[in-house]
């Protein structure tokens, strides 16, 4: 065949026999062998360029813009190193050549199964799509499923030199799997995916990388960590003299998932990325595709290019949502707390987007039976232009809340991974150890995992009733000693769903009351420490948050489903507040307004309000104001503004004002 001729994929792998050297910015000049750069030179793996490593932070912190295939390169400089230093350092354990090639190319190929912004997709959008219907429910979905399937796609489609024996090596190796090939050596498996403890070379690179891509200084020493390394007892052990290394290693992971990869703002855009696909997916087919590895090639972060470009009206949901990113109209955090870990079950079973709307309901409801108005606010933390209407109410549905749990641990759950660790002294190399509390500090915490709960409100226009929907329900949950909860009208509990009544689960409920009594505030008064003093607002906040660049609001206006008839509470509503369910210009005040005696009318001043009581005129922006309920005393101030003197008659027509004892007698303005 001659030079210049087209080549084959088979053909073109052949070729690349050459150690070829990058200049990579964690680990600087980096040299890997042709075995490295066959599966490089791939579809495959080429993939890896269009799928960020932080997934959405990228928004957040401009600099996290690296992708997976820079980090899997590293992870394989790494694993080559930390074999490498083991061969050379510890003959006896008979570490080979083919040892080397299969972890170098498992940590390579460790992430060929990431699909678009990385754990967005397997840790959001993959459990969503499986409880929407659009998987089988028995199917347990992970990346590193994916990345086994590529690899063997890779594996057919190119004439890599890789034996069978090898493939099935290095696919064990990347699941961190030695029951499926017990007769390797098993001190390899803890190189690249540590299952006994998490130490691994997959870590040490991302925690390195991301930090520097975020612009923080890091005090991990990788070199030395790999150094430091030895196999005692068929596992990975490290000098005790760099526990306080693999302390940090651990500290600065929990860091990074509190600061970085949980970010409010970036979860709130993940969210949003997730729900735009979720609305595409009847269309597009996009969760259909995780089995099909032809299809999951064209699975990067590209997708959400090729939902904004398209011309389909079956989009035009997907598409409202991705311009609402690009608008920074975003999901809104209206609270958050964090939890021990051991109240994970209990909150993921009753903190729920359905028990916050059912609460906020049932709190509008009673408040209405109690004869108060749901759009009573607090003129503390309110602003002055925000009221709430039996309207928002209504519109509340459980589609337009959800809720985050995020779990923060050091890498092992709820547990010390120091205790998984094992050390060795100096004077005995031979000899390995579980290092104890005496021996490494005194000030290591007691606890290593923890729960950070977060509510958002897909309009911003539901803040306040959001929070306090879920402020009732947590509330709730504290009161809950027996098997049925009794509210104060003497009906049993909506705002949670029902659980197994089993003595555990109330001992769960019973724990959690413990763990949150009451402490005292700054002020000596007792404070409710399961609810968040710095996030407070009132029930009305919210409203004048509304994105001004929001082209359709589509995700505020479109029709959505109650999760229950809302017969009766619509029907209390109109009873209480008739006039705030029409336009805003009407003569007749709300029943609940607060009834003042009559009073003799006087002329008016300048700055005094001239027209009818109930009235609302417009607020500084000229927008129209509400009629004149507690707490909100819209339409009674002056519409002077600009110079003009002017007022509003019943029918809302502009009249000049008429001068004080010409005949026209204003009313005198309410003082509140």
């Amino acid at each position: 065949m001659e030079d210049n001729a087209i080549t084959t994929p088979r053909q073109r792998v052949r070729r690349a026999h050459n150690m070829r050297s990058i200049n990579d910015n964690l680990h600087g000049y980096v040299t890997l062998g042709p075995h490295v750069w066959s599966v490089v030179d791939t579809k495959h793996f080429q993939r890896l360029r269009y799928i960020k490593q932080l997934g959405v932070s990228y928004y957040v912190w401009p600099g996290a813009s690296h992708n997976r295939f820079e980090h899997s390169l590293g992870v394989a400089y790494l694993a080559r190193q930390m074999v490498l230093h083991l061969k050379n350092s510890q003959p006896e354990l008979d570490i080979t050549d083919r040892d080397v090639k299969c972890v170098e190319l498992a940590g390579l190929c460790h992430d060929l199964g990431h699909g678009p912004w990385s754990h967005v997709w397997d840790g959001t959008y993959i459990p969503k799509a499986l409880k929407a219907g659009f998987l089988p429910k028995d199917r347990n979905w992970q990346h590193e499923d994916a990345s086994e399937m590529m690899f063997d796609d890779m594996m057919k489609q190119y004439d890599l030199d890789i034996s069978e024996k090898d493939v099935e090596f290095i696919k064990a190796l990347i699941a961190g799997d030695w029951t499926r090939c017990s007769d390797e050596k098993s001190f390899l498996f803890d190189i690249v995916a540590n299952k006994r403890n998490g130490i691994d070379v997959d870590k040490f690179d991302y925690i390195a990388r991301d930090t520097r891509a975020i612009g923080d200084n890091q005090n991990l020493s990788l070199t030395r960590l790999i150094n430091s390394a030895r196999v005692i007892e068929n596992q990975i052990c490290y000098d005790i003299k760099d526990a306080n290394q693999i302390y940090e290693l651990c500290y600065t992971r929990f860091s990074l998932h509190k600061r970085i990869y949980n970010h409010k703002t970036a979860k709130a855009i993940e969210n949003m990325i997730v729900d735009a696909m979720l609305a595409a997916e009847p269309y597009l087919k996009i969760a259909s595709q995780i089995n099909d590895p032809k299809k999951y090639l064209g699975l990067t972060d590209d997708i959400r290019t090729e939902i904004q470009r398209s011309q389909a009206p079956e989009l035009a949901e997907a598409q409202s949502i991705l311009e609402r990113i690009q608008n920074r109209d975003l999901y809104r955090c209206v609270d958050y707390k964090v939890f021990d870990w051991e109240h994970r079950e209990l909150l993921e079973e009753t903190v729920t987007a359905a028990g916050i709307v059912a609460e906020a309901k049932r709190d509008s409801e009673c408040s209405a039976r109690a004869g108060q108005s749901p759009a009573e606010s607090n003129p503390e933390i309110d602003n002055e232009d925000d009221v709430i209407t039996p309207e928002d109410i209504h519109d509340l549905t459980p589609d337009r809340v959800f809720v985050s749990f995020s779990a923060m641990h050091y890498g092992m759950k709820d547990k010390n991974p120091l205790h998984f660790v094992k050390f060795y002294p100096k004077s005995r190399p031979n000899r390995c150890y579980h290092a104890q509390r005496g021996d490494l500090s005194l000030l290591i915490p007691q606890q290593f995992g923890e729960i950070l709960l977060r509510v958002y409100a897909k309009d911003a226009r539901f803040f306040g009733i959001v929070q306090a929907g879920y402020r009732k329900l947590i509330e709730r949950i504290t009161q809950m000693t027996e098997p049925t909860s009794i509210d104060v009208q003497g009906s049993e509990s909506e705002g949670i769903p029902e659980r197994p009544r089993t003595p555990r689960t109330w001992s769960r409920v019973s724990s959690f009351n413990k763990s949150f009594s009451a402490e005292p505030g700054d002020s000596g008064e007792s404070r409710s420490p399961y609810l968040n003093q710095f996030t407070t607002v009132g029930k009305a906040y919210g409203k004048s948050l509304v994105h001004p660049t929001s082209p359709s609001k589509a995700l505020a206006q479109r029709p959505v489903s109650a999760m229950a008839p809302q017969t009766e509470l619509k029907q209390m509503e109109t009873e209480n507040h008739p006039t705030e369910m029409h336009p805003p210009l009407q003569t007749p005040s709300s029943p609940t307004s607060v009834k003042h005696k009559p009073k003799t009318p006087v002329a008016a001043s300048d700055g005094e309000d001239n027209s009818p009581q109930g009235i609302s005129r417009g607020d500084s922006r000229g927008n129209p104001l509400s009629s004149g309920s507690p707490g909100h005393p819209r339409g009674l101030r002056s519409n002077k503004r600009l110079g003009e003197d002017r007022d509003v008659d019943s029918t809302g027509k502009v009249k000049e004002r008429s001068p004080a004892g010409s005949g026209s007698i204003p009313n005198k303005r309410r003082k509140i």
